[in-house]
């Protein structure tokens, strides 16, 4: 008799969703950046693109690295999406990188009431925006922004408004939303202005 297979798992469908999933690990003393991702599957590109941007939205921001870790994934993902891979690869220098389950709680217990609000006004919107070939440009946009934020590490604020660039950009993909993938493109097109403003304010 042949055995029964197991359906694929349909990945999450809303940024609610993934908190939950995250939130599952954070009894662990230690949670690294590939026990994150696998918790999604090898395939789940748009989920493997929000989480380090969400967690760079984060609290989290502030631990030294840590931006330029998330900003490192975010532009290998994007760039494996451009490429079209069919499964995500991480260098082993990402994958083992993490942070404390305490740490991670408390970035999510503060990410609830964004992911709930996004989830309530993501709709089918402007949905050309998310399809072939609008979405490689956005999927460029997060490859550029991922990119960035290693030279921005210094500078308060930068990576994390390039993380919700990112995030905005990745609900969009997720809920076929073109809308939010236009607010994440104008996120992205200030980001640039946060160091010239500081920079100003130094002079």
């Amino acid at each position: 008799m042949a055995e029964s297979e197991t359906a694929p798992d349909p990945g999450p469908v809303t940024i609610s969703e993934i908190i939950a999933r995250l939130e599952a690990l954070t009894d662990r003393e230690h949670v690294t950046l590939g026990e994150i991702l696998s918790g999604f599957g090898q395939a789940s590109f748009v989920p493997a693109l929000m989480l380090p941007a969400m967690l760079v939205f984060s609290p989290l921001s502030g631990i030294p690295l840590f931006s330029s870790i998330c900003g490192l994934t975010i532009a290998a993902v994007s760039a494996q999406m451009l490429v079209r891979r069919r499964h995500i690869w991480l260098p082993r220098m990402l994958r083992d990188r993490g942070v404390s389950g305490a740490r991670l709680r408390v970035a999510l217990s503060r990410m609830v009431r964004t992911g709930r609000w996004i989830d309530r006004n993501t709709g089918h919107r402007l949905h050309l925006l998310t399809a072939q070939p609008m979405a490689s440009l956005f999927t460029l946009i997060c490859l550029c922004a991922g990119l960035a934020m290693p030279f921005l590490e210094l500078v308060p604020f930068s990576s994390s408004i390039l993380g919700l660039s990112v995030l905005l950009i990745s609900a969009a993909f997720l809920t076929r939303d073109g809308l939010f993938a236009l607010a994440g493109l104008g996120v992205f097109a200030i980001a640039p202005a946060i160091p010239l403003v500081i920079w100003m304010g130094l002079v």
